[in-house]
């Protein structure tokens, strides 16, 4: 068996089971890490809600992850030894199966012992790499025979693209994180620079909002005339239209297109204790695909980005303005019926009950 390189720092205040008011949303994917991290036999770890995870590949090129620790005596299974298709607990020596956590060997067992090996298992979980992530399923509690959905994907429009990820670790709560990504007035402050919006640009916007399931978008309109990316496609001579969605449990997306050509980018923020999130970005494009700018402006937002979290790590209180800060409050009135309906077993009540306008300066 070939040995694993790669060390973690497992927590161990942050793998206790989860506190019931910690504002954390299960029953869906999330993503744990970048696939390039996983090379071959390697074992890596990451950490979900609390959870400590332990990712990697089988020989058939499946991923798998499984709850960092050997339910015998605890022991990170990420410090054990992986052949491709069963991990080596480093303490005693369990053998469990990647892909579904089943015990294979316990090598101190006797002919007199009664224990059926095959009847433990160590916490696995459903795991699909997609668009260059391992996405991994964090079930409910309390409703774990539910359907596991395919893991999302992000939006292309054409064989050929350009594909870019960025993420940034935040030192708050994932609510804070989640209420940055549909903030629409922050822009002339936040993302201010020569070549791309003036804080002399402020005018005021109008946009109309509707409904989806679990979620909202702003309906697809002619993009502001202040925002440099637009100005760019306008190279290309035809109708510039921008789409812009939130879903539950973190994920925004935002699409752009021109004729032919396109831009799609989602936006997640990830929980990774009740304490700390991490921000991920995955953009694809085709427009300006053989110019290497577009990396570094997508860079250069995520950095200004991270910035907003330093006084979020304190938790403080929050006060919520209409119009522009609307959508912040349709989120945690999209959470708090969600949460609802699992108890319940009812649809949830959607907060917005139709299209709705909302203006403000930016």
């Amino acid at each position: 068996m070939a040995a694993n390189a790669d060390m973690c720092e497992t927590p161990r205040s942050e793998s206790q089971p989860p506190a019931k008011d910690d504002g954390l949303l299960r029953g869906f994917w999330y993503p744990a890490l970048r696939s390039p991290q996983v090379r071959g036999r390697t074992l890596r770890c990451a950490m979900l809600l609390g959870i400590p995870l332990v990712l990697g590949r089988n020989d058939k090129g499946e991923a798998f992850a499984l709850r960092d620790a050997c339910p015998h005596r605890g022991m990170p299974l990420s410090e054990g030894r992986f052949d491709g298709e069963g991990i080596e607990c480093s303490y005693h020596g369990w053998i469990f199966a990647a892909k579904s956590g089943q015990c294979r060997a316990v090598p101190s067992l006797t002919v007199r012992d009664k224990l059926k090996v095959e009847r433990v298992f160590a916490a696995s979980f459903p795991c699909e790499e997609q668009d260059g992530y391992f996405w991994v399923f964090i079930s409910d509690p309390e409703n774990r025979n539910e359907d596991v959905p395919p893991a999302p994907r992000l939006p292309v429009f054409s064989p050929e693209y350009c594909l870019e990820h960025l993420e940034a670790e935040l030192p708050c709560h994932v609510d804070h994180g989640i209420i940055g990504l549909m903030d629409p007035a922050h822009g002339p402050f936040v993302h201010q620079a020569w070549w791309w919006r003036k804080r002399g640009s402020i005018h005021e916007k109008e946009k109309v909002f509707e409904p989806v399931p679990d979620g909202f978008r702003i309906r697809s309109h002619t993009p502001s005339s202040n925002s440099a990316a637009y100005k760019l496609l306008g190279v290309y001579g035809e109708p510039i239209t921008t789409t812009i969605q939130f879903v539950l449990p973190n994920m925004r997306f935002e699409e752009i297109h021109c004729g032919k050509y396109w831009f799609s980018s989602r936006t997640t923020v990830t929980p990774i204790t009740a304490s700390r999130c991490r921000i991920d970005v995955c953009a694809a494009w085709n427009a300006f695909r053989r110019v290497p700018f577009m990396p570094a402006m997508l860079r250069f937002f995520g950095n200004r980005f991270v910035g907003q979290a330093v006084g979020l790590q304190y938790n403080p209180p929050l006060m919520l303005i209409d119009d522009a800060d609307r959508p912040a409050k349709w989120y945690f009135q999209l959470k708090a019926a969600h949460l609802e309906a699992r108890k319940t077993g009812q649809p949830p009540l959607h907060p917005i009950d139709g299209p709705t306008t909302l203006r403000w300066r930016s």
